[in-house]
């Protein structure tokens, strides 16, 4: 899912660079099985210049952090 935001953003954007990172809870892991109710996951989809130019990348990155 991640990746298709990026590539939606991409294509109808025209953007030269895309970041998307998301951040979930995962209910079966915090309701079922493990029962770790703050249990997270995160994932990201980098293209363009976001993915080819790591001082671009790094401060999307930056930018992201909490």
């Amino acid at each position: 899912m991640t990746r298709q935001i990026a590539e939606a953003v991409e294509q109808h954007l025209g953007a030269r660079g895309v970041g998307v990172v998301l951040r979930a809870h995962h209910l079966c892991m915090g309701c079922r099985g493990v029962r770790q109710e703050e249990t997270e996951m995160v994932t990201s989809s980098m293209l363009g210049t976001l993915r080819s130019d790591a001082t671009s990348r790094a401060e999307f990155f930056r930018l992201c952090k909490d």
